[in-house]
């Protein structure tokens, strides 16, 4: 008998998956501070396998994962999704979005003139 141990936010039907392939796992309902600390934690191990991902078919995959786990971080600051993309259409609104690809090198202020 062999054992994993994960520790690990997993989506619901990660067990009922695990016991249809005839295995058995351990699971524990989070609080909502440590459910938060998990999906933190859950959207940076997406991130590093979005950023290992070898091609584009994988990395759609993993966005996909992100953004659940991303609907699932608004939703505990009380936002629905609905509520999200309306602040990200804002955003666009105000400050555009990336489509031009633009890398901003440097900005040089100017000094303050003097009057007189």
């Amino acid at each position: 008998m062999t054992t994993h141990v994960y520790n690990k936010l997993v989506r619901d039907r990660i067990p009922q998956i695990i016991e249809e392939n005839g295995k058995t796992c351990s699971i524990k309902m989070l609080d909502d501070a440590a459910y938060h600390r998990e999906l933190r934690k859950k959207l940076q191990e997406e991130w590093q396998e979005y950023l290992a991902a070898s091609h584009d078919a994988e990395r759609l995959e993993e966005l996909a994962d992100m953004l659940e786990v991303i609907y699932a971080l608004a939703n505990g600051h009380g936002a629905s999704r609905g509520k999200l993309e309306e602040l990200r259409q804002r955003k666009a609104e105000t400050n555009g979005t990336f489509a031009e690809k633009l890398l901003l090198l440097k900005v040089v202020e100017r000094g303050k003139q003097r009057n007189g």
